[in-house]
């Protein structure tokens, strides 16, 4: 059984935001606890107690929510309850239909990001396999830190996707990154002694953004995204799902 996270939040968005700003603070600090763990999968989300929380009436409440919902974040509650939408549980099928969508998307920056000049390209190399070393010490450490592991990661990725990527591309890279920063943040420590895996994968993406190979770029990014699917299957599989009760 996973532990239930904590689900308190600091209060004062309408103290600390001026009134037109409420909307978008809402929103941003809602998916923000939902994203880290702070509200955890299967927490009934009540507008009143909400908005009491933060200091906002309920109007930028029920905006936040509705956009959380649109987003997948949350769900909307299929039997009467004094409570419209509770966090969006983590399941096994979820996570695979997520990774598969990433994995052409990111396959596609990836694919760019070959196409960029020369000089461009040989930064981003560097940067890469410094990035890559270092995913590859910490999980070697035996620290086990699981915002590190993640955080290092993510910019592994956000590096190539912000040379390569269009800007609708990146938005739907935005739309989408919060969905899969859930699932790495809690299951990442399951995957920790799988972390050489991907450090490999990693390094064929590196290899054909070096050599501005734009076809094995694309296919070497795919091949990390599905693996990276399989493998958090399993992890899921071991810890179980939350939030499906």
């Amino acid at each position: 059984m996973i532990p239930p996270a904590t689900t308190t939040e600091p209060a004062g968005i309408g103290d600390a935001v001026a009134h037109g700003e409420r909307p978008a603070a809402v929103f941003e600090h809602l998916r923000a606890s939902i994203v880290r763990g702070l509200l955890a999968p299967g927490t009934p989300l009540m507008e009143a107690e909400i908005a009491g929380r933060l200091g906002v009436s309920r109007t930028p409440v029920r905006g936040a929510l509705q956009r959380l919902h649109q987003e997948g974040l949350i769900v909307q509650t299929t039997t009467p309850r004094p409570f419209k939408f509770t966090v969006a549980p983590l399941t096994r099928g979820d996570a695979q239909a997520i990774y598969r969508i990433v994995a052409e998307l990111d396959g596609l920056a990836a694919c760019d990001a070959a196409a960029a000049s020369p000089a461009d390209r040989r930064r981003l190399v560097q940067t890469l396999r410094a990035l890559n070393d270092d995913l590859r010490a910490e999980a070697e450490s035996g620290r086990r830190e699981r915002s590190r592991l993640y955080e290092l990661d993510h910019l592994f990725h956000h590096r190539y996707i912000t040379l390569g990527a269009s800007p609708r591309l990146l938005a739907l890279h935005a739309a989408i990154n919060p969905q899969v920063e859930r699932y790495a943040r809690v299951y990442v420590m399951l995957l920790t002694d799988e972390i050489h895996k991907s450090v490999l994968e990693h390094a064929a993406i590196i290899r054909a953004l070096a050599r501005g190979d734009r076809d094995a770029a694309q296919s070497a990014a795919r091949t990390n995204w599905r693996n990276a699917a399989e493998r958090l299957a399993f992890a899921i599989d071991r810890m179980g799902e939350w939030g499906t009760w």
